[in-house]
């Protein structure tokens, strides 16, 4: 299985519009953060975790020609809005994308792309199976995924558990019961918005500690702001073991 970091950003992007910090001026490419998804890519499927609105130039920066399905985590529109991308799929493959969801990302779904769900079909619209999701683990072919309730703030968000892989982002609090899913996986990525205490998201230190509790043998920092600093300056304040990640960085499992 090979997971690939199509974007590292937060809600806003590195860099963010009119921004003249250093971050957002930097010369480092891995200063240079698409909204928050990822790859995963097995023998028998390809899917993405969240289709955020760079999910077009994504899904070309990382040559994917072929996708099975999306798994959403939540209904923010930097998890969404590149829905209506999967048509060229649709046309390619001839025939509909999987998606998961649980109920309010279905309610957000037909909100925000109406024209998918009110049962016109009208030529050249996405095309998708909705496949209902909770609490319960899934398969998406041989790809067992365990969800993980977290909170955003009061929202709750899901993270997914893929063999030794956990995935959360969007997080600020997670219960003891959701932490015994994670216990012993072996590579954790995390949200790492700033330094500063936010109301939605941990902070550097609460996810450094975080990791530390879970005790994954590597952790990878997602969802980071132009507020946490420079790549190259922050990777050297990290623990052994924990990294920042970036856009484009592939892991093999």
């Amino acid at each position: 299985m090979t997971i690939t970091f199509l974007g590292t950003g937060t809600s806003q992007g590195v860099p963010v519009i009119a921004c003249g910090c250093e971050v957002c001026t930097s010369a480092d490419r891995r200063d240079n953060r698409l909204r928050t998804s990822i790859l995963i890519e097995a023998e028998d499927k390809t899917i993405v975790i969240d289709s955020g609105p760079d999910f077009r130039y994504q899904m070309l920066r990382a040559g994917v020609k072929h996708l099975d399905a999306i798994v959403f985590t939540h209904e923010h529109k930097d998890h969404i809005a590149g829905m209506d991308d999967i048509r060229a799929f649709n046309y390619f493959q001839g025939g509909p994308v999987d998606v998961y969801a649980d109920a309010r990302v279905r309610k957000a779904l037909t909100r925000e792309f109406p024209y998918i769900f009110d049962g016109t079909g009208y030529p050249g619209i996405p095309q998708v199976n909705v496949h209902p999701i909770g609490l319960e683990p899934f398969n998406i072919g041989e790809i067992k995924l365990i969800p993980i309730e977290v909170l955003h703030y009061m929202l709750p968000v899901l993270g997914f558990r893929v063999s030794d892989f956990t995935y959360i982002t969007d997080a600020k609090t997670i219960s003891e019961t959701e932490k015994q899913k994670i216990k012993g996986t072996k590579i954790l990525v995390i949200n790492a918005l700033q330094k500063e205490n936010h109301i939605s998201h941990f902070t550097l230190n609460e996810a450094i500690n975080f990791a530390k509790d879970i005790g994954a043998e590597t952790t990878y920092l997602t969802h980071i702001s132009h507020r946490l600093g420079k790549h190259e300056d922050i990777a050297k304040e990290l623990p052994p073991g924990i990294f920042l990640s970036y856009d484009g960085l592939e892991l093999n499992m």
